[in-house]
């Protein structure tokens, strides 16, 4: 295994110390709970979540705890605001376009087009690609402080994002039950998580 050029801060008795060299790490005898983080880290996280330490100290990766996944009502928050984003965005590009062209019926069909068919289309390509971005979640997601993964915490590829978004769809089909059964789920997943194999979880903070 080739040597590794990070440097971590370890939290001890509450308190971020370091930063600390992956030796200085073995010297304090680190253990799979301990939180660290890397310069290039927005947020700390266990020793055992991180895969180049689990490689160096033989940590094996927790599952996931309960009171990290996300709520119904953070869920909902997020996507308001996303829906709200991604609308006025889209409104104000329709609007300007509306104003270049002088037929009252083209006018109409772009009014009626963006509200059934560009600000639906282009709110599932924001959600997928930034639920696979580095954030792993929309601007609103952000915001609350949650992101979207796999049953393991990792984030999601293109095409994984691309799956639990268009799964959507069947929680939308059941009358949105496919939404409320995130109510009656241990892990807070709605139908469209289940079927995508996906987590929505709360960043922790230390």
């Amino acid at each position: 295994m080739a040597p590794s050029s990070n440097t971590y801060i370890l939290v001890i008795n509450g308190k971020p110390e370091g930063p600390f060299t992956i030796d200085q790490l073995k010297e304090r005898k680190i253990k799979p709970t301990d939180f660290v983080k890397t310069e290039a880290m927005d947020d700390y996280k266990e020793a055992h979540e991180i895969a180049e330490l689990r490689d160096i100290f033989g940590f094996s990766k927790a599952a996931l705890l309960m009171q990290y996944y996300g709520s119904f009502d953070q869920r909902l928050t997020a996507s308001a605001i996303d829906l709200l984003l991604v609308s006025t965005v889209c409104a104000i590009t329709i609007f300007v376009a509306e104003f270049l062209i002088k037929s009252q019926l083209i006018r109409l069909l772009m009014s009626v087009a963006g509200f059934l068919i560009i600000i639906p289309l282009a709110n599932l390509i924001y959600h997928i690609i930034m639920e696979c971005g580095p954030k792993q979640g929309t601007y609103g997601k952000q915001l609350i402080k949650i992101r979207v993964c796999d049953m393991e915490g990792n984030r999601l590829t293109f095409a994984h994002s691309a799956g639990r978004n268009l799964a959507k769809i069947f929680s939308m089909l059941t009358f949105c039950i496919g939404y409320l059964y995130i109510f009656f789920n241990k892990k807070q997943q709605g139908l469209h998580d289940i079927i995508a194999g996906t987590l929505v979880i709360k960043d922790r903070l230390v």
